[in-house]
């Protein structure tokens, strides 16, 4: 690979089509008690997103500043999951469908995907509605054809994709329908070894760059022989999910913290992943925000970078601020 290969990266573009457009106030519905639904309206209004229906313009800003890239990743949460239940519910995937089909008519077969928690379903940070479901699983991969692990090579590059959250299903086995926890727990193993055979067979001393949606995947990764020996190779992971810089830096400065069991199972989740969080850098972290960043900040965007030949040369990335 004498050229550089110029990658852009872009990560929680959280698409509203029609269908999401039409339920302004979603989040409140599905909190019941009245003194918690005033705190989440001042959290979103005041430090996450204001109006987080709002940002579908700022695709088309990417897509038209970036008109030729060598190769695109875009990593995951591509619809505003506004019944928390991933796209097996039908506005969601209306959502997903378009982010998606605005991307692919742009970049064709440069486009790399990875699947975020929000095309399969998470619980709501507030009210506990919603969670994983299968069916979001089987229309994410089926019908949006995301595939849920990818090894793609540019010259000596290995850029490696995997579904963050079937990697860390542990931490949402509570956010499990019982019927179908065996069912997901088949298909995490059957990842986790996709993962560790594609490890080990890639060249050493080659450089991998690892995308992967969620950082509370990454020391359940840590656990596999595979990865942890492949670890100096790897250059970079690419990060999403924590939508902006401030988000990821707070994060690192958190981690170790004890899990938090009793104020609900999204904390649960959260805290949890903190208290791991100690083994992100080993993976060499580099956070690319949402293209909206958080209210408190304002500070969104994507990032491009180049892979070349000299694979010694420490990746350097280039964020790209969007105005709002």
């Amino acid at each position: 690979m004498s050229i550089p290969v110029r990658l852009l990266v872009l990560s929680d573009v959280h698409y509203a089509a029609a269908g999401e457009q039409a339920r302004r106030g979603h989040e409140a519905l599905a909190i019941q008690n009245p003194l918690l639904r005033l705190a989440a309206h001042c959290y979103r209004k005041h430090i996450w997103l204001a109006d987080p229906y709002s940002h579908n313009p700022l695709l088309d800003t990417i897509l038209e500043a970036e008109p030729c890239p060598d190769l695109v990743v875009a990593n995951g949460d591509f619809n505003l999951d506004t019944r928390f239940i991933g796209v097996s519910d039908e506005a969601s995937m209306e959502s997903a469908r378009e982010c998606l089909a605005k991307l692919r008519t742009a970049y064709g077969e440069r486009l790399l995907l990875t699947i975020g928690d929000h095309e399969l379903g998470k619980m709501s940070l507030f009210g506990g509605a919603g969670g994983l479901r299968l069916e979001s699983w089987n229309r994410t991969v089926g019908e949006l054809g995301i595939r849920p692990f990818w090894h793609h090579t540019a010259g000596a590059w290995n850029l490696v994709g995997i579904t963050s959250t079937l990697v860390a299903l542990p931490l949402f086995e509570p956010e499990i329908l019982p019927a179908e926890k065996p069912a997901w727990e088949i298909l995490r193993a059957s990842h986790l070894q996709d993962i560790e055979r594609c490890f080990d067979t890639i060249p050493l001393r080659n450089p991998i760059l690892l995308c992967c949606h969620d950082p509370s995947a990454l020391p359940f990764l840590q656990s596999l022989p595979s990865v942890r020996k492949r670890l100096p190779d790897l250059k970079a992971t690419l990060l999403g999910h924590l939508h902006s810089p401030a988000v990821f830096d707070a994060s690192r400065w958190l981690a170790g913290m004890p899990s938090i069991r009793f104020l609900g199972n999204t904390v649960r989740r959260l805290s949890t992943a903190l208290q791991q969080a100690r083994s992100w850098e080993k993976f060499r972290p580099v956070l690319c925000p949402s293209p909206s960043g958080i209210e408190l900040t304002k500070d969104g965007g994507y990032l491009t970078t180049l892979l070349t030949a000299d694979v010694a040369s420490a990746l350097r990335f280039q964020r790209h601020r969007l105005p709002r």
